[in-house]
């Protein structure tokens, strides 16, 4: 027979193990993990994290880390298999991330460029001059999961009633935006399809030659990127993310270099209904499954 003091040991010890994991559990992570889909080249991407991961740092009191990612699929299992707390994501990456996630994944806030992103397609090629002198063209896109790389570019030569997968002559994935400029420069392809934001960069930093290398199509604009977490992350800390970004001030030289490297002029709270189009545009082109 068990004694009655065994007994009670045990339960004391049991209870105390569930309270010790349940105050584990309750506690706020004291690390930030983040992340971004890798529409560019990953020493740019961690060179214009660090200063915002630093600013983040100091607003919501913890350690903030930047994970690369290998391409942009991997953006999406991370943040929904809590490998990472928070990432960049593209339109099209963070419907991808609400689908895999059963809706589970959170917008929090985008740049207000953002709210009426646009993509262009260049071309070196002088007779190319309109979206309808692609036929029988080569073609380059980013990522097959970019929304300004690929989806949203593909949805509008489908509405100029040009297919690219039967209307062109090939189409190839350079994985991210400035990949697809080096990729019409030298030659590679007749026409390429980026963000607009990245194309704007390049030129400025003289590393392409607008006059060589030329925008003959820009798209209408569509919502595009924002900075996601998980739905199960905690209000108080999703508020103080929150917060932090929208309490950027351009008028603050600190923050306006934070900004800058980000390509914004500020940024503005958001949320899923906002990538409706996004999402009906990635069914509408069989790039999601419904």
């Amino acid at each position: 027979m068990i004694k009655f003091s065994a007994i009670k040991s045990f339960l004391i010890l049991f209870f105390a193990a569930g309270l010790i994991q349940a105050g584990a559990s309750a506690q706020t992570p004291n690390v930030l993990r983040v992340s971004a889909i890798p529409d560019e080249a990953p020493t740019e991407l961690q060179r214009k994290f660090k200063p915002l991961g630093e600013y983040l740092a100091k607003k919501i009191g913890m350690k903030v880390e930047f994970t690369p990612v290998t391409d942009y699929a991997a953006a999406v299992e991370a943040l929904i298999n809590n490998k990472v707390d928070m990432v960049w994501f593209g339109g099209f990456t963070f419907v991808q991330a609400k689908h895999r996630s059963k809706n589970q994944v959170t917008p929090l806030v985008q740049r207000a460029e953002d709210e009426k992103f646009k993509s262009v397609f260049i071309t070196t090629n002088p007779g190319i001059n309109k979206l309808a002198d692609l036929k029988g063209k080569t073609l380059c896109f980013g990522s097959e999961s970019s929304t300004s790389g690929h989806l949203m570019p593909r949805s509008y030569l489908l509405a100029a009633k040009i297919n690219p997968d039967t209307d062109l002559k090939r189409i190839a994935f350079s994985g991210a935006h400035d990949a697809t400029v080096a990729a019409v420069a030298g030659g590679k392809v007749d026409a390429g399809a980026l963000n607009m934001s990245v194309w704007e960069k390049l030129v400025v930093e003289k590393k392409v030659d607008p006059a060589v290398v030329r925008v003959f199509y820009t798209t209408p604009g569509y919502y595009d990127y924002n900075w996601s977490v998980r739905s199960d992350m905690s209000a108080d800390l999703r508020q103080k993310l929150t917060d932090a970004f929208l309490a950027l001030d351009s008028k603050n030289p600190q923050d306006k270099m934070i900004l800058d490297l980000q390509r914004a002029s500020k940024f503005i709270a958001t949320k899923g209904e906002n990538y409706a189009a996004i999402e009906a545009a990635a069914q509408n082109a069989g790039l999601l499954k419904k």
